[in-house]
């Protein structure tokens, strides 16, 4: 069912107050499907990143798709709270540390089926004091680096010693291994992306490897991304990949052809400078730019020369065509930072706004 917009009737994208994300209802529901095609005769599944999208809406519609794990992988316990009622089963992505939070963790754990990732022994004792405490059982990962050089063991030695540190936690459940990757190459080629990919995924079954040697049980390998959904899934050893870039697309991962941008922050020219520049209304309060400036997506001709918290300025040939009030449309390069800047996003279709979408999540960091 489509929602109205505020004087009762459809609105046109022509008539949105901006600054706006809008969400191409058409393009979201192809990235999903991408996945769901992909997925849908292997044992592979999508665990979805709900840091991407924050919204229990978008949530539902991976879902329903199919392909999917029926839980979600969340980078913080507030964000895993958030989509509780939904998920069947959480992975939370990263370390969780502080007593305050292994509580609110362990909550979690008595409503839902909660994993999470360690990758240091002081980690495992305070889940395992705090899941004591609350009397429910954690489920901990070990986490790998690979191409990060963020978070996660950097030995199998470390991996092994981890895992039977687990083993013998009390309430705690060793699940399994999981990782994150990034391209080294910048635009890579699929055969890039695939010899990438899989280099640093047999890193992760090497540990897994080595762990069932120590006479551990592995039942999940989680690793992978957007980047490698195809990658992993023609590895049945395997269980699951932690994709979300793809589900509304940013301009480092132009290279994935087969997805498409869904995100784009519509502004207005708000002042002229001079016949080749103009100021818009987006500061970079709604647009994330840790990865560089946003792209201009359309008019043609038309580059981003800088943007502060006051708003953007707009250059090159296609300026001249510009007059005040005039719209224009941004690409991001960081869309996760830029889908928390907002509390919810237009769903448009044909150049009509058909619905809201609440991103009920969006500010949970802690």
């Amino acid at each position: 069912m489509a929602d109205c917009g505020p004087r009762g009737f459809l609105m046109r994208v022509s008539e949105v107050e901006t600054p706006a994300l809008i969400i191409d209802l058409d393009a979201l529901r192809h990235n999903i499907g991408v996945i769901a095609e992909c997925y849908r005769d292997k044992s592979i599944r999508l665990r979805p990143h709900v840091k991407n999208h924050k919204s229990p809406r978008i949530l539902s519609m991976q879902m329903a798709a199919g392909g999917t794990v029926g839980g979600i992988c969340a980078a913080k316990v507030s964000e895993a709270e958030a989509f509780a009622e939904l998920a069947g089963n959480v992975l939370i992505a990263n370390q969780v540390v502080g007593e305050d939070k292994i509580a609110r963790l362990a909550t979690l754990a008595s409503r839902v089926d909660t994993t999470v990732a360690v990758d240091a022994g002081v980690q495992v004792e305070q889940l395992s004091q705090g899941a004591q405490k609350a009397d429910v059982v954690l489920g901990v990962v070990i986490e790998v680096d690979t191409s990060m050089a963020r978070g996660g063991v950097r030995t199998t030695q470390q991996a092994v010693a981890l895992a039977q540190q687990a083993m013998r936690a009390p309430n705690l459940r060793f699940r399994g291994v999981m990782s994150h990757q990034v391209p080294q190459s910048r635009q890579p080629s699929r055969e890039q992306r695939f010899a990438e990919g899989n280099r640093w995924i047999a890193r992760v079954l090497a540990v897994k490897q080595a762990i069932e040697e120590a006479g551990i049980p592995v039942e999940l390998v989680s690793t992978g991304e957007s980047w490698t959904y195809d990658v992993a899934a023609e590895n049945p050893a395997v269980d699951e990949i932690q994709g979300g870039t793809y589900i509304v697309m940013e301009v480092p991962y132009a290279y994935m052809g087969q997805f498409r941008f869904a995100a784009r922050v519509m502004g207005r020219v708000a002042r002229r400078l001079d016949a080749s520049k103009v100021v818009g209304d987006v500061p970079v309060d709604a647009i994330g730019v840790p990865n560089g400036v946003p792209t201009v997506d359309s008019p043609e001709h038309i580059e981003v020369e800088s943007i502060d918290h006051h708003g953007v300025v707009l250059s090159g040939d296609g300026v001249a065509t510009l007059s005040i009030g005039d719209p224009f449309f941004l690409l991001t390069h960081q869309q996760d930072v830029t889908i928390n800047r907002w509390d919810r996003y237009l769903g448009v279709r044909n150049g009509i706004v058909e619905t809201v979408i609440e991103a009920t999540a969006r500010g949970c960091i802690n």
